[in-house]
């Protein structure tokens, strides 16, 4: 059982100064953020596929004005579109419409997987989105091959100068900004599937650059290991300005030796950069599961060895509860999911501090 620390405490602990070598997390440092940011009441599902045939996946949640906002993945069969959904509570969601649809051509015609860029990272903070030269920005995986996450998948960027508080039409990029054909692709990524990406601002310019994506992907230089040929890891790209972007580090910064760590998610609780991911299949863990690795500098980071903050233990998320997008509002924490249960039905549930009773949505029996 973890040691429990009251929130006064860790107000004083995180707002203290680092030390400008210190780039390890102390294990207290750790176990003051899982407090923060723990889950134990499960409200449920909250946004259902809209069609037996269909599934949902990865939330991507903002604020504007009084209302919350929801973007997140809708796939049908020929691949992901991304949708839009609104909500005054954080728990009862509206559907608005689709934001990035199909196109009959492109590089990214029958896949467009989307994450808002730019959400206020601050830990109980506005998560409004921030614009950049007077466009909300978005990221997203794409491909012209339709199916189940086909090869190849690669990064696009998205914009758009309306405020994306209904469904509107983003315009997109017209060529990838990361795929594994770069001549400077990595080791880690180089089986041609680029997933999840989510981008900040880092205003300390860490890295040097005024941007920072941090991505997902397939790659494994033991080109004849079938064991570990497939692993996603989580790596770093940087911009100046969000269309140019160039891989940072050689190496992935948050990676596991067996199976998947992926669709990273970024807040800041105090002087802490805190990265939200999903682990699956590792080595003597079956399933898949949500964690956390925290940061001083966005560059190192030193992986939680704790409990889980979410793993399968409903009905509607008894095979994978996986996929972080992690908020503080009013002094709650909303821990947004994706929930798969063992009839493949897959939606979004939500997780919180307090009790928030029960969900009545139900997957379609």
């Amino acid at each position: 059982m973890m040691r429990k620390f009251v929130l006064g405490a860790l107000g004083l602990f995180f707002t203290g100064s680092v030390p400008a070598q210190q780039q390890t997390v102390p294990q207290a440092a750790m176990e003051k953020i899982y407090e923060a940011v723990k889950t134990p009441y499960k409200y449920g599902l909250v946004v259902l596929p809209p069609g037996k045939e269909k599934k949902v996946d990865c939330p991507t949640v903002y604020r504007s004005g009084n209302t919350w906002y929801m973007t997140y993945l809708v796939f049908n069969g020929q691949g992901y579109e991304t949708w839009l959904a609104g909500s005054k509570d954080l728990l009862h969601w509206k559907t608005l419409g689709v934001q990035l649809s199909f196109t009959k051509t492109g590089w990214d015609a029958s896949q467009k997987a989307g994450y808002n860029a730019l959400v206020d990272t601050r830990w109980g903070g506005s998560y409004a989105l921030q614009k950049y030269k007077g466009k909300y920005w978005m990221s997203y995986f794409g491909g012209s091959t339709a199916g189940y996450e086909p090869e190849p998948l690669s990064i696009g960027m998205a914009y758009t100068a309306q405020k994306p508080v209904k469904a509107v039409k983003w315009q997109r990029l017209p060529a990838p900004v990361l795929s594994a054909d770069d001549p400077d692709v990595r080791w880690w990524e180089n089986r041609k599937k680029l997933f999840k990406s989510y981008v900040i601002e880092d205003k300390a310019r860490n890295t040097g650059y005024r941007f920072i994506m941090y991505y997902n992907a397939v790659g494994d230089s033991l080109t004849d290991n079938k064991k570990t040929r497939w692993y996603e890891r989580i790596g770093m790209a940087v911009s100046d300005d969000l269309v140019h972007w160039k891989r940072y580090l050689r190496n992935p910064v948050v990676h596991h030796p067996e199976g998947i760590t992926g669709d990273p998610m970024i807040q800041k609780i105090g002087n802490i950069w805190v990265l939200f991911y999903f682990g699956a299949f590792w080595k003597d863990r079956p399933g898949a599961f949500n964690r956390f690795a925290c940061s001083y500098d966005l560059i190192h980071w030193t992986d939680w060895n704790g409990e889980d903050l979410i793993h399968s233990s409903m009905d509607f998320d008894r095979k994978y509860a996986h996929k972080s997008f992690v908020l503080k509002y009013k002094g709650v924490v909303y821990h947004f999911y994706c929930a798969v249960d063992e009839k493949e039905n897959r939606g979004i549930a939500v997780a919180t501090s307090v009790d928030k009773g029960k969900s009545r949505l139900h997957f379609e029996k």
